[in-house]
């Protein structure tokens, strides 16, 4: 249980202090973060955590990260489901706690709670979105598998997952809001509106497509040393 709830708190700092920098400080706020400013406060979040409740549950924080953890054999089958469930009530809670002080500003509750989406019309297409949250996030698990291995393993783990977070942030806001991340999606599309609810379907398919890849390439070895 320690690990679980390690997870949800965990996943609620993420989700918490991430989307607050885009809501409360970013782009529309009275403090402009602007995308560096949100692409920090989501991997200096990560680093917090993984630091915090690594030694407890190893600061998954996310069901893609989870999937991949299990495909490569660093999880036991018996965690997956809740630890993913952890993550998915912790999304939710930290988008709510966001939502409630959010709703106390000048101009009410928000319309979009820094929910994940693309725009074909003015942005990037789904195709584009699809590909761009698959391959940032395998890209995202592979470093995470890689420096946590035990052939790998080194005291400044947590500080490169978080930078690695960072510069996927840096490059898909644009795209996507940036997700890699299900219970980061989930969470604050809740609280937008049907347009953030009806496209949540690729920010779990994406991530968790790209998580699986990863973990097989780290089950086989591939970017492992002899």
């Amino acid at each position: 249980m320690k690990a679980y709830t390690a997870e949800v708190f965990g996943t609620f700092c993420l989700v918490f202090f991430g989307c607050a920098s885009v809501v409360t400080g970013g782009y529309g706020g009275l403090l402009p973060a602007g995308g560096v400013g949100i692409s920090l406060a989501f991997g200096i979040a990560v680093i917090a955590m993984a630091y915090a409740i690594g030694p407890v549950s190893g600061a998954h924080l996310n069901p893609a990260v989870t999937l991949g953890a299990f495909l490569a054999g660093r999880l036991p089958a018996k965690d997956v489901a809740p630890y993913m469930v952890a993550q998915i009530i912790g999304g939710i809670i930290g988008a709510a706690v966001l939502w409630v002080i959010a709703s106390g500003g000048a101009t009410g509750a928000p319309a979009n709670l820094a929910a994940n989406g693309w725009d074909a019309a003015v942005g990037y297409s789904m195709a584009s979105a699809l590909i761009a949250e698959a391959v940032a996030t395998f890209i995202f698990v592979t470093v995470i598998l890689s420096v946590t291995s035990k052939k790998h393993e080194t005291a400044l783990a947590g500080l490169v997952i978080g930078l690695t977070l960072t510069v996927i942030h840096l490059c898909l806001i644009p795209i996507t809001g940036t997700s890699v991340n299900p219970a980061r999606s989930i969470g604050p599309a809740l609280f937008s509106g049907e347009a953030a609810i009806s496209q949540l379907w690729l920010f779990i398919l994406a991530p968790l497509v790209g998580a699986a890849i990863a973990g097989l390439v780290a089950k086989a070895g591939i970017f492992e040393r002899n």
